[in-house]
């Protein structure tokens, strides 16, 4: 029997570089940070390779936990835990079980391209739970397509923002003022918006202490 063909993005590994360019100065040596929404692998495998001295915390959602740990099969990154199932809807959110020296707080928080996928009411969710789990001074890297007071920012974003539409109402491209609110609503202060190739951007949160 063939072994089976791992799922492969080519959005992250053309992206995966200029992340790690943004998020290597955010997330200091001994820090544990969570990863939502791993699913292929290519970010957390990349960037602890990179990062050996951050722990990370691979995670997706229950339907995709699976893929995730196929993914991972045969990884030899000893600063990668164990991939677990996360839901962002979740209350609380379960991290200690898959990291017993994270506790039920990490000190960063890192996604990409997720949040145009989610719903919106899991938006809100998402924030919440990053309230609850990221430490003071953490940060919270967020990397993605965003409008700007209600405009795209190309056209190419608007047309994705249609397909996104047609395959769930509720998905899109997120409002960039709106996803602000909901971060200082969890008492999180933006420290950058970094440009980042095919239309997207890294936003930089930091959890007051």
């Amino acid at each position: 029997m063939q072994p089976s063909i791992k799922p492969f993005s080519q959005a992250c590994e053309n992206n995966k570089h200029f992340i790690l360019d943004r998020i290597k100065g955010q997330f200091q040596a001994g820090t544990v940070v969570l990863e939502i929404g791993s699913r292929t692998a290519q970010h957390v495998t990349f960037f602890a390779a990179m990062m050996p001295t951050v722990r990370w915390l691979p995670s997706d959602i229950p339907e995709n936990l699976a893929t995730l740990i196929d993914c991972l099969d045969g990884d030899l990154h000893a600063n990668i835990a164990s991939p677990f199932a996360l839901d962002v809807t979740q209350n609380p959110w379960q991290l200690s079980d898959a990291d017993s020296d994270a506790g039920a707080r990490v000190d960063g928080v890192f996604t990409a391209n997720t949040l145009h996928i989610m719903p919106e009411a899991a938006v809100e969710c998402f924030f919440r739970g990053v309230g609850r789990v990221l430490r003071p001074g953490g940060k919270l890297c967020v990397y993605g397509p965003f409008k700007y007071n209600g405009e795209f920012t190309t056209a190419s974003n608007e047309q994705f923002d249609v397909h996104l539409r047609s395959q769930h109402a509720e998905s899109g491209v997120r409002d960039f003022e709106r996803v602000d609110d909901l971060a200082k609503e969890q008492n999180m202060q933006l420290m950058n918006v970094h440009e980042m190739p095919a239309n997207n951007q890294l936003l930089v949160w930091r959890m007051r202490g």
